[in-house]
């Protein structure tokens, strides 16, 4: 998994609440396992004017011109600003996967679902939780200056304005650790690879009976 640490970049406004994770990767996309290749697949049902098929070429696809993301000073983001209960619906790993692939390494609301915010954590995007007066701001400026960024800093735990404004957000302190070094739950166990292997050694040293090979 990629390491979060901090992140200057241009920011989405998705004006919606309750965005479920059926809008966000619908449920058609959802055939692999691979964690990439979604993202041509992001907001499909908002994004294009026909109806996608899983496998299809997305580059020719008509585009609705009145979705936020096909807007010309939206390309290149990496920042998602989103409403209250960002996520909701089914527990499907695959909207974070499609985020990321689109490109997306943070999203800034002011609440989400619980087990999308945790899948967030675990493939490497930042999910910060900002009070909703606070939303409304950043939602203002985005709007209103085209180019707007965000400086988001994981270590410090802060969102800065291009006015030098800062707003701090609480992280707990193990997803912070994982995301910081790039750990997801298979990179937490590589970490104890070495007790792993000591601990296997010491096994079949006293149980050889366990290893041995059926034949």
């Amino acid at each position: 998994m990629e390491k979060f640490t901090s992140l200057n970049a241009l920011v989405a406004p998705l004006d919606r609440a309750n965005v479920d994770t059926d809008q966000v990767i619908p449920k058609q996309f959802l055939k692999s396992i691979k964690r990439t290749g979604f993202g041509p697949n992001l907001f499909d049902e908002w994004r294009y004017m026909d109806e996608g098929k899983p496998g299809e070429d997305c580059t020719h696809r008509p585009l609705n011109p009145d979705f936020i993301l096909n807007n010309e000073r939206y390309q290149g983001v990496e920042i998602l600003l989103a409403r209250q209960n960002f996520g909701c619906g089914s527990s499907r790993e695959h909207a974070p996967w499609a985020l990321l692939d689109y490109g997306f390494r943070c999203v800034i609301a002011p609440s989400y679902a619980d087990i999308f915010f945790n899948n967030c954590f675990k493939n490497g995007i930042l999910p910060v939780i900002l009070n909703e007066k606070v939303v409304n701001q950043l939602f203002e400026e985005t709007f209103a200056t085209e180019g707007y960024t965000l400086d988001v800093d994981l270590a410090s735990q802060t969102v800065k304005t291009l006015s030098g404004e800062s707003f701090s957000f609480d992280v707990d302190e193990f997803r912070k650790h994982c995301l910081l070094n790039g750990l997801d739950d298979i990179g937490l166990t590589l970490d104890d690879a070495d007790l792993i292997r000591s601990y296997e050694a010491k096994r079949k040293e006293k149980s050889p009976w366990l290893f041995d090979v059926i034949k």
